[in-house]
């Protein structure tokens, strides 16, 4: 499995799903929700689950950004 990041998808009505996902879903993610013509639902890959997405619903995608540090 790819490297896992924290990605936050948020949905109408403001319901908030966190997950620490893999960059491929997150590209996923983004190119279809930028496709009037892609599936209503996508699939999202995280480290312990498979994840179903209504695209319709989803308002915002977030994702951590580059390495965090902890400390000095």
């Amino acid at each position: 499995m790819s490297e896992l990041r924290s990605m936050d998808v948020g949905f109408a009505g403001g319901p908030v799903l966190a997950v620490r996902a893999t960059e491929e879903s997150y590209a996923n993610l983004v190119k279809a929700l930028g496709d009037d013509t892609a599936d209503r639902w996508q699939s999202i890959t995280t480290d312990d689950s498979e994840i179903l997405v209504d695209l319709s619903k989803v308002v915002y995608v977030r994702r951590e950004a580059g390495d965090q540090k902890v400390g000095f």
